[in-house]
């Protein structure tokens, strides 16, 4: 049964009287309490206001919303991505753009060489037979192209360029030996190609080798600036987009979350992936060096089994230093054999 009065909610005064009637029972049951202060609730009006206007103030609605403070926290809250996988196909393409500028500089650069006839060439013909034009091009492309992307990936990967591309030349020296061995593998492997699947005679690479000093300047280039941006290239970004484009393609179609990356913030590539991408790297490497050999079949094979065997050396040490020193001392062995062969380079035609 409600007690309380029948028009508290709408006048104030109404209820006052039997607020005071409450207040006097109360002050009655503890006597005790109110004589030790000396006073009475209901002999002072003011004590009385308080409680009046709280019965009479409409009831708050309870608040089940979160305040509006609170209801776009989820919006506000930053959104977490996958760290960025690197270097991807992105990349690759604008490594590419950075290749073509250079090239054109590159084409610039020999067009105002053969008009002040330097080195005696001033035709392309003759230019592309000239070991100071092949070499010279070929190098300056190299340059450019690397001085490039030392300044633009950075931008991208917020990490130098060796960082994103796994360089880690400590862990090459640590594995010395056992890089090594493998370039001696890959030579042993040229022996028995040689037997088995001689290429041609004359290839235009053994015409470069005839020019009068050459043979020292392939020496030097091959064993310094044709590893070192060939890897970066192939192995440093190709293998890697591959690899990654695998895994990626892979997770969309089975739903699979992406793999962590390892403790450095790089790709951590299934078995699957490296194993193509390292097929698909080498195809590409053994047909940058086919024209060089005839296009004979022989070398290109030769050429896919040592690119596999570089794509082994960078998967499994992560490290794009370590591809590079197997391959600088593969080419070394092939330079050495030569030279021995040769008495120094000075009989080319016992090549």
């Amino acid at each position: 049964m409600n007690t309380w009065p029948e028009h508290a909610p709408l006048n104030p005064q109404d209820s006052a009287p039997e607020a005071e009637e409450t207040a006097s029972s109360e002050n009655a049951s503890n006597g005790a309490h109110f004589s030790a202060t000396g006073s009475s609730i209901a002999s002072d009006p003011d004590s009385l206001a308080a409680p009046a206007e709280q019965f009479d103030a409409p009831a708050q609605p309870i608040q089940d919303e979160p305040p509006p403070g609170l209801l776009f926290e989820s919006f506000s809250q930053p959104e977490v991505h996958p760290p960025a996988r690197i270097p991807n196909f992105g990349h690759l393409f604008l490594l590419g753009v950075l290749t073509l500028i250079s090239l054109v500089i590159v084409a610039l650069l020999t067009r105002s060489a053969l008009h002040f006839h330097l080195f005696g060439i001033s035709t392309v013909e003759k230019a592309t037979t000239d070991i100071h034009y092949t070499l010279g091009s070929m190098a300056a492309l190299y340059i450019l192209t690397f001085a490039a992307s030392m300044l633009v990936f950075p931008l991208f990967w917020h990490k130098s360029l060796f960082a994103g591309l796994q360089w880690r030349a400590a862990t090459a020296f640590q594995l010395r030996r056992r890089l090594v061995s493998a370039a001696v593998v890959c030579f042993a492997l040229a022996l028995i190609n040689g037997i088995l699947m001689p290429g041609p005679q004359d290839t235009p690479i053994d015409k470069i080798f005839r020019a009068p000093g050459a043979a020292w300047l392939m020496f030097i280039f091959g064993i310094t600036f044709a590893p070192f941006f060939e890897e970066t290239v192939f192995r440093g970004f190709l293998l890697p987009a591959l690899c990654t484009a695998y895994d990626w393609a892979t997770e969309r179609v089975s739903g699979q979350p992406a793999r962590p990356p390892d403790e450095n913030g790089h790709p951590n590539w299934s078995v699957p992936a490296m194993a193509l991408g390292s097929l698909l790297t080498s195809i590409p490497f053994a047909l940058l060096h086919a024209e060089q050999t005839g296009w004979a079949v022989g070398p290109l094979l030769l050429l896919m089994c040592v690119s596999l065997v570089l794509c082994w050396a960078r998967l499994s040490t992560r490290s794009l230093a370590a591809s590079v020193l197997v391959h600088a001392c593969y080419n070394f062995l092939l330079f050495f054999i030569m030279l021995v062969s040769t008495g120094g380079f000075r009989h080319l035609d016992k090549m």
